[in-house]
C-alpha cells in the first residue's frame, strides 16, 4: 500500500502567495520522482534533502518516494521547498507524527548539514497561510521576523531541520516570534541620514523639492556638476509624509520577495530611495528575467526613484518608464508568467544643463551653441518630460555665501508643512479611491479642484503665449498651482501660486537653450 504524507508550502506570484500542497507517496522501491511542474532547482532538492537527513538523523531505508506538487499548472521554482520534502519524506518513514502537518505552512532551503537558509517572499506567503486559517507558519530564522507582523499567527523561526522535527513531534523546541510592529514601526519613521538643515543657500531649489513633496510631483533638477542636485535629492525622504501601515506592508512584501530586507527587520518604516547608475538594464528597472525579480521602479513603491545623469541612460531604459510613472503598476509578461506588481514612486531626476555642463553657470563660461545643448535635452523624449511636473535649475552657492550662510531650515520643519498639505488633499480626494494627491489629478478633477480665479488665469493666459509653452505644460502648471495653495492654506488658485508654478518649467520655455 505504501505511505501517503500532504503538507502546505506555497509559490510566488508577484505579491500573491499560492498554496501549494505537497504529497509524497512512498513504497518499495530505490528512486525518487517529483511531478507538479518544478523546474530544475527543485528537481535538484532530492540530492539536498538526501545529504541534509544523512547529516542530519543518519540513512533512511531505501524507498522510491512519488512528490506530486499540486496544483500541477503553476511552475514551481527556487529552493524554498526543501524543507516541506524532506519533512514530508521524514514523516512517510514514521520519523515525524503525520496529524500535525496539515496545520502547517513550510518553507526553507536546506544546506547539507541540515541548516535551514533564508527564502524570498516571507511576507506574502505569511498572509496566505493567515487566509487559509493555518494554526502557524514555519520559516528560517532569517525571515521570522518579516513574517512575524502578520497577526492572528504562530510564526516560528528554525535553524536546522532537527528542531522542525521536534517541533512536529510536539517537543517545545520552536517558540512562535512576536514582533511589537506598532512600536517598532514608530521608533525609526523619524531616523534619516540626511536633514535639510545641512544644506546652505540653494533657497529656491530646496522650495521646489517641498512643492514636489507636498503633491507628489515628478521633478528634474538642472544644474552644472558639483552644484548639489545629488545631494538635495537623498534629503528629499525625509520631508516626504511617514509611511502608512498599508503602505509599509506593501512596500515589505516588495522588498521581501526580492531578498532585499535585513534579516532583523519586521516592517519597512521610513519611504524607500532607489537610486540605479545610469547603465542599468530595462529589465533590471523594470523587473522580470527568467525567475521574476521586482525591478527598481517596483522596489522604489511609495518612496523616491532617483536617476542621476538623466540623458546618460539608454533610451529604451527611459521609454520603458512611461507607462508606469502614468498607472504606477506594471504588468510583466513573459512565456512562463504573468504579473502585476505596484510601483507608484516620485521620480526624481538630475542632469547637466548641455554636454560640457556649464550652461547658465554664473563663473564657469560654456562652450557649446545652441543646437548642442537642444540634441542634449532633447535625448529626454517629450512624452517623458510630459510626466514631469517640475522642473527646476540649480546653480551653484559662491563660496562666500557658502561660508557665511547659517545652517538651513531642518527637515522635520518642512515634513510639518507637507504633512498638513497631504491632509488636505486627502480630504479633498476621499471618494476618489485612486487619487491620494494632486500629482495623481486627472483631468476632470484638475478643472474642479485647480480652477485658477480670474487674475491668475489671465497670468497663465500670458505665460503661455508669452514663453510659448507648450500644451502639456498647461496641465502641469495647474496641477503644482494648486499644491502651492495647499501649502498656503488657501482653498483657491490665486495669481501667486500660478506664478511661482510657471517658473518650475524652465525646459517648456521655447528659448530656454538660447538665453
Amino acid at each position: 500500500m505504501g505511505t501517503l504524507v500532504q503538507l502546505y508550502a506555497a509559490a510566488l506570484s508577484g505579491l500573491r502567495a499560492i498554496p501549494v500542497e505537497v504529497e509524497v507517496h512512498s513504497t518499495n522501491g530505490v528512486k525518487a520522482v517529483i511531478v507538479g511542474l518544478p523546474d530544475n532547482a527543485v528537481k535538484e532538492s532530492i540530492d539536498r534533502i538526501d545529504a541534509a537527513i544523512n547529516t542530519t538523523f543518519g540513512s533512511l531505508p531505501p524507498q522510491k518516494y512519488t512528490i506530486n506538487m499540486a496544483p500541477a499548472d503553476i511552475r514551481k521554482e527556487g529552493t524554498a521547498y526543501d524543507l516541506p520534502l524532506a519533512v514530508a519524506i521524514l514523516a512517510t518513514s514514521g520519523r515525524i507524527e503525520c496529524d500535525a502537518l496539515r496545520q502547517y505552512m513550510l518553507l526553507g532551503e536546506l544546506g547539507l548539514d541540515g541548516t535551514i537558509r533564508p527564502i524570498h517572499g516571507a511576507l506574502s506567503i505569511a498572509i496566505k497561510a493567515r487566509e487559509m486559517g493555518l494554526k502557524g507558519l514555519i520559516v528560517p530564522q532569517d525571515n521570522v521576523r518579516e513574517a512575524a507582523v502578520v497577526n492572528n499567527l504562530a510564526v516560528y523561526g528554525a535553524r536546522n531541520l532537527v528542531e522542525v522535527v521536534d517541533f512536529l513531534n510536539g517537543k517545545p523546541a520552536l517558540q512562535p516570534t512576536v514582533v511589537d510592529t506598532r512600536k517598532e514601526f514608530a521608533e525609526h519613521q523619524a531616523k534619516f541620514d540626511y536633514d535639510f538643515s545641512e544644506v546652505k543657500g540653494q533657497e529656491n531649489v530646496k522650495r521646489a523639492l517641498e512643492v514636489a513633496a507636498a503633491g507628489g510631483h515628478n521633478i528634474i533638477l538642472i544644474g552644472s556638476p558639483g552644484c548639489g542636485k545629488s545631494m538635495m535629492a537623498k534629503r528629499l525622504p525625509s520631508i516626504l509624509p511617514p509611511l502608512t501601515l498599508r503602505e509599509s506592508l506593501e512596500t515589505t512584501q516588495i522588498h521581501s520577495l526580492a531578498g532585499k530586507l535585513h534579516k532583523d527587520t519586521s516592517l519597512i518604516a521610513r519611504r524607500p530611495f532607489r537610486s540605479p547608475h545610469h547603465t542599468v538594464s530595462d529589465v533590471a528597472l523594470i523587473g522580470g528575467g527568467t525567475n521574476f525579480q521586482p525591478g527598481e521602479i517596483s522596489l522604489a513603491h511609495n518612496g523616491v526613484l532617483f536617476l542621476d545623469e538623466l540623458p546618460e541612460f539608454s533610451k529604451n531604459v527611459l521609454e520603458t518608464m512611461r507607462q508606469p510613472l502614468e498607472d504606477r503598476h506594471i504588468n510583466i509578461s513573459r512565456a512562463k508568467y504573468s504579473v502585476d506588481i505596484p510601483c507608484s514612486f516620485m521620480l526624481v531626476a538630475s542632469m547637466n544643463p548641455c554636454p560640457c555642463g556649464y550652461y547658465n553657470h554664473p563663473t564657469h563660461a560654456c562652450v557649446c551653441n545652441a543646437g548642442q545643448i537642444q540634441k542634449y535635452i532633447g535625448k529626454i523624449s517629450g512624452p517623458l518630460l510630459d510626466r514631469i511636473d517640475i522642473q527646476v535649475e540649480v546653480t551653484p552657492v559662491p563660496f562666500e555665501a557658502l561660508n557665511d550662510a547659517p545652517a538651513g531650515e531642518s527637515s522635520a520643519a518642512i515634513r510639518e508643512r507637507v504633512i498638513r498639505a497631504r491632509a488636505v488633499q486627502a480630504e479633498r480626494f476621499k471618494d476618489f479611491p485612486a487619487v491620494h494627491s494632486n500629482a495623481q489629478m486627472p483631468t476632470k478633477l484638475l478643472h474642479e479642484f485647480a480652477r485658477p480665479d480670474a487674475a491668475a488665469a489671465k497670468r497663465l493666459h500670458d505665460a503661455m503665449l508669452r514663453y510659448d509653452l507648450s500644451a502639456r505644460a498647461y496641465d502641469r502648471i495647474l496641477k503644482v498651482s494648486r499644491t502651492i495653495a495647499d501649502l498656503d492654506g488657501s482653498t483657491d488658485v490665486l495669481i501667486r501660486h500660478v506664478n511661482e508654478a510657471i517658473g518650475y518649467r524652465n525646459l517648456d520655455r521655447s528659448d530656454w537653450a538660447e538665453r
